[in-house]
């Protein structure tokens, strides 16, 4: 009781602030001017924006690995597009449709309720699905004793039996509208409270006994009820309708013609159903929620994060940058071991830890520690040679997978062939993948040999796309430079090989 009692004082107080600035949830904000950039724009950048909400099913994190439906859905169409992705974490609407047509967002991927209202704002895609809202209420809690008879009794089982309930939704969201139109069908009031909280928080409300009622599109109510076993899902007010993504009116219709195109070929595949399926018909989603790696919820990566943020401020990183490196290289198994050699979190090859004095093998910490070694001995190397920092970090990940012998010769590749030597992308990448050729493996400045480059061109930018995606799930802590105690330890000689 006492925590219902502080949940409606935070949103009495809510409402009491937005009073100042009200808002129709049949109309969607723009906040500048419209903007033209289609897909020939998207094309040129090399990279969609997409706006997602996150929650258990549409963009998460679990156990260092970027999840959800519509995640995997915008990497799907993007890699059939050729270009990257970029996603910009948005669970407020408002804020949402903001980003959309103020042109910072290319397509809202958030699982948009398809309404005519909603038309007059934006173009939707085709439907990707479709689904029933439903009403989310909390059982009695002796329900596990009842007949279905006397609990249903005891719930909402008729829309009739709405009238004169106060029901919280998101938002602007399709929900208050609904209720609205539920309500003049009764022909009696629904008290619809408006809060800036995604439908899995309000979920978690009722769950906990904080509010009454809520209401969700039922694929995301019932993935919920796997974790939240009192609450019932099972009262529809609505009945099906389609969801879709959205774009801007007038300046996205090749992007939307693409979309179509692309979702009606898609939507028709096995891998599709098999999509569907994993996020909204999987009964390991409690265990995924309920999980200390859920990062959405508690912030962490690994069971190693200790150890890495310790490690980060070594080398002035950002621990989710180090982090994401170590995923890449091991999914932070301590034990796993390369058919060349190279073992644990980081891995070292046995060379590079004997270089450094360490034994690998001897524990994480061990293994970590000769990881960050190595990348400040990287760092010093091409600390003369790429002038911008942010490039610079591009060219010591690429020397951490390839070895920097082989990056070198790519720049001095660029550099022969007219292209810019400290620029990674379209630059030194590209003569990267050309070392398997040998016109250029052959070439006289090149000093270490073959080499096939789209395996660290690919290590390189799926560090740094993970990185972004660590970001937009755990804060920001204080920055932390190398400074000379932080670095003591990391005094290195200049004679390490340069392809261990």
């Amino acid at each position: 009781m006492l925590a219902k009692k502080h949940f409606i004082f935070f949103i009495l107080l809510i409402i009491l602030l937005s009073c100042v600035r009200k808002s129709d949830t049949s109309s969607i904000p723009v906040r500048h001017a419209p903007v033209s950039f289609d897909l020939d724009s998207i094309i040129s950048r090399g990279r969609l924006i997409a706006v997602s909400d996150y929650n258990s099913t549409n963009y998460f994190i679990y156990k260092g690995e970027p999840m959800g439906f519509h995640f995997e859905l915008l990497k799907n169409f993007t890699e059939y597009l050729g270009i990257d992705l970029e996603i910009i974490k948005e669970n407020d609407l408002e804020n949402a449709f903001g980003l959309l047509n103020s042109g910072e967002a290319d397509v809202i991927a958030i699982g948009l309720t398809v309404s005519s209202s909603r038309k007059k704002d934006i173009l939707f895609t085709d439907p990707i699905f479709e689904t029933r809202q439903v009403l989310i209420q909390r059982r009695p809690h002796n329900w596990r004793s009842m007949t279905m008879d006397m609990l249903d009794r005891k719930l909402v089982r008729n829309q009739l039996d709405l009238a004169g309930k106060t029901v919280y939704v998101q938002k602007l969201s399709s929900h208050a509208e609904r209720l609205k139109t539920l309500a003049e069908e009764i022909g009696d009031s629904i008290r619809i409270i408006e809060v800036p909280f995604d439908s899995e928080d309000l979920i978690r409300n009722v769950a906990h006994g904080e509010i009454e009622y809520t209401v969700c599109d039922e694929n995301i109510a019932t993935v919920n009820s796997t974790y939240y076993p009192d609450i019932d899902v099972n009262t529809p007010i609505s009945f099906p309708q389609n969801i879709a993504w959205g774009v801007r009116q007038n300046n996205s219709v090749k992007l939307l013609a693409e979309l179509n195109s692309w979702l009606n070929t898609y939507r028709k595949t096995r891998s599709f159903a098999l999509l569907y399926t994993k996020y909204f018909q999987n009964s390991r989603s409690s265990l995924i929620v309920r999980s200390d790696y859920y990062t959405s919820l508690t912030g962490k990566i690994s069971k190693y994060d200790d150890l890495i943020k310790s490690a980060s401020e070594k080398i002035g990183w950002d621990w989710r940058l180090l982090a994401s490196l170590i995923y890449q290289e091991s999914r932070f198994n301590p034990l796993v071991r390369s058919r060349a050699g190279a073992y644990g979190l980081m891995q070292i090859m046995p060379v590079t830890g004997k270089h450094f004095g360490i034994d690998i093998t001897a524990s994480p910490s061990n293994n970590v520690k000769a990881g960050v070694m190595y990348i400040n001995w990287l760092r010093a190397l091409f600390e003369t040679k790429v002038s911008d920092p942010d490039e610079r970090l591009k060219f010591v990940l690429a020397s951490y997978n390839a070895g920097p012998g082989h990056i070198l010769d790519a720049m001095r590749l660029a550099e022969k062939n007219g292209m810019d030597p400290e620029k990674w992308d379209g630059n030194v990448s590209y003569w990267l993948q050309k070392k398997s050729d040998p016109v250029y493996y052959r070439d006289a400045d090149v000093k270490s040999g073959y080499f096939r480059g789209t395996e660290s061109v690919n290590f390189v930018s799926e560090i740094l796309e993970r990185f972004e995606h660590y970001k937009n799930m755990i804060p920001e802590e204080e920055p932390i430079g190398l400074t000379a105690e932080s670095g003591a330890d990391l005094q290195l000689s200049n004679s390490l090989i340069l392809n261990p």
